[in-house]
């Protein structure tokens, strides 16, 4: 009988456990996804029947709340939801988050005023999700500049309304490197000046490691987090302010990103 080296089965024993490791999750994500399309259709006909009445759409919030809460729930992560004081729920505001993962849109349905997302386009495609997305929230096709106009007004005219708006600033999941975020796209910044609305910044800093953007999809359970930091007024402000009110809501998400991460290396040592 050939003995078999120490290194030969240190080196069988780590990819056993790499492939344990891999059924896992995969197993995990499959799971995840069917508790996805379980509360979907559970709350299918309160949605649809909530899009057919314009002046009900308010009560879309309370159905996201509901809706992020049993999936967090059932799909056995922790969510923490921090929430400034400063924060109205009655008000109106536009919320920034960062962007890193599939998951930071779920996850956004905490948000504790009634609120549009306003994103991709894209989300429309998706079989009976994208008519309710369409029609509850605001879309735009980035590569033509009449939808981009078109987005501008709507939202404009939403916040008007007394709806608060979700805006991603990165534009979408382009960072190389998370959870370093890309410089943050005007739009926002812009609308929140002209309506003289606080812009709330969010933090959402370990969805990149719960779902990475990597083309795999497996997700690894762990405590998902939200952080909604104090409103920052725009009172005053003009659109010449748009670069520095740009980098002070960059630096408030990014200071709230190194600090979990380091909380998170710390609890690894």
């Amino acid at each position: 009988m050939i003995p078999i080296k120490p290194g030969i089965f240190l080196c069988i024993k780590i990819i056993y456990f790499r492939i344990v490791r891999f059924l896992i999750k995969r197993l995990y994500s499959i799971y995840v996804i069917m508790v996805f399309i379980a509360l979907f259709a559970l709350l299918l006909i309160p949605f649809l029947v909530i899009i057919q009445v314009p002046s009900w759409h308010r009560y879309v919030a309370h159905l996201n709340r509901t809706w992020t809460k049993l999936f967090y729930f059932f799909t056995f992560m922790p969510l923490e939801v921090q929430v400034s004081e400063q924060i109205d729920k009655e008000g109106t505001y536009l919320f920034c988050p960062n962007h890193a993962s599939y998951l930071d849109i779920p996850i956004m349905g905490s948000t504790p005023t009634d609120f549009m997302y306003v994103g991709k386009n894209a989300m429309e495609k998706v079989p009976v999700f994208g008519y309710m997305y369409r029609k509850l929230h605001i879309t735009v096709d980035r590569s033509s500049l009449k939808s981009k106009h078109s987005t501008y007004i709507r939202a404009k005219e939403a916040i008007d309304n007394g709806r608060s708006l979700v805006i991603f600033p990165e534009g979408g999941v382009f960072g190389q490197h998370p959870p370093v975020m890309i410089p943050f796209k005007n739009g926002a910044f812009k609308i929140a000046i002209e309506k003289q609305i606080p812009i709330v910044p969010v933090t959402i800093p370990h969805n990149w490691i719960i779902l990475p953007e990597d083309g795999r999809y497996l997700l690894t359970r762990r405590k998902a987090k939200l952080v909604y930091h104090d409103p920052v007024d725009t009172k005053g402000l003009t659109l010449s302010d748009v670069d520095a009110l740009k980098e002070k809501v960059y630096q408030i998400i990014d200071q709230e990103i190194r600090k979990s991460h380091n909380d998170l290396m710390v609890g690894k040592s």
